[in-house]
């Protein structure tokens, strides 16, 4: 199993470990294309008003421009650690025990708009760039699509999908994966989707994995039953199928607490 996370806007600064080497970072032949996209930042992050403008940042942000100017130079820490917002303070990934992080190294990545796919472990600098920015000269989604498309395809075993649509639009996953929507059911029994507690189901839902670290989870049937075991409801979309017979991407349902 292979569970992709979304980014977040807001991150830790500083690390520990030596500064960015894309070398360094799991699925190398995205390599190319971190490197032209990194140069890109940079370059752009010289020009404060610019980068301004093409990051959507406001005044208060201003300071997010100077992670992206220092990008080469800034040390680094695990991705799983450098994001912070709701679904990350609910992970809590810095209290995790040695054999829950390193389950995240097998199991977990995050896709990032500068970087692409980047396992749990992978050392990278705080940065500012979303599915959404607007670099100079280059169209992320055209950058990103295709590239991110044939990793996750290649992915041997079930490709759960936690990320927001903004960022499956930059790398769809491979038919025969699930995408997994936060719901509510209100009082009239009717479900909907949620937003701001979509993302502490997602954190919760990641880190009880990592807890438990299950290692049996490599079709669908097996993660409905052991998010059940785990206390979660998660289940199949209406007219959504689990046995293999429809080829696209399923969507599962996971209720929120």
């Amino acid at each position: 199993m292979l569970l992709v996370l979304p980014p977040s806007e807001t991150k830790r600064t500083g690390g520990a470990l030596p500064p960015l080497r894309l070398d360094a970072l799991s699925y190398p032949s995205l390599e190319p294309v971190r490197a032209e996209l990194v140069a890109s930042v940079v370059e752009l992050a010289a020009d404060q008003d610019a980068a301004m403008r093409a990051l959507k940042l406001g005044p208060r942000s201003a300071a997010e421009v100077e992670h992206d100017r220092l990008l080469a130079s800034s040390p680094t820490m695990p991705a799983l650690d450098r994001y912070t917002g709701v679904l990350y303070d609910a992970l809590d990934a810095p209290s995790l025990d040695d054999e829950a992080r390193a389950y995240a190294g097998r199991h977990v990545v995050v896709h990032s708009a500068l970087f692409g796919l980047v396992g749990a472990l992978d050392p990278i600098p705080a940065y500012r760039l979303s599915h959404d920015s607007r670099v100079p000269g280059h169209r992320l989604k055209q950058l990103w699509r295709e590239p991110l498309a044939a990793v996750l395809a290649a992915h041997d075993g079930l490709v759960v999908d936690l990320r927001s649509e903004g960022y499956v639009e930059l790398g769809p996953a491979p038919p025969g994966s699930v995408f997994v929507r936060v719901v509510a059911v209100d009082g009239d029994g009717r479900k909907r989707a949620l937003n701001h507690f979509n993302k502490r189901a997602k954190g919760e839902f990641t880190r009880a994995l990592l807890t438990a670290r299950p290692e049996a989870l490599d079709d669908v049937d097996a993660l409905i039953a052991w998010a059940r075991s785990a206390g979660f409801e998660l289940s199949l979309s209406a007219g959504a199928t689990a046995d293999g017979t429809n080829p696209a991407v399923r969507e599962l349902e996971l209720l929120a607490a």
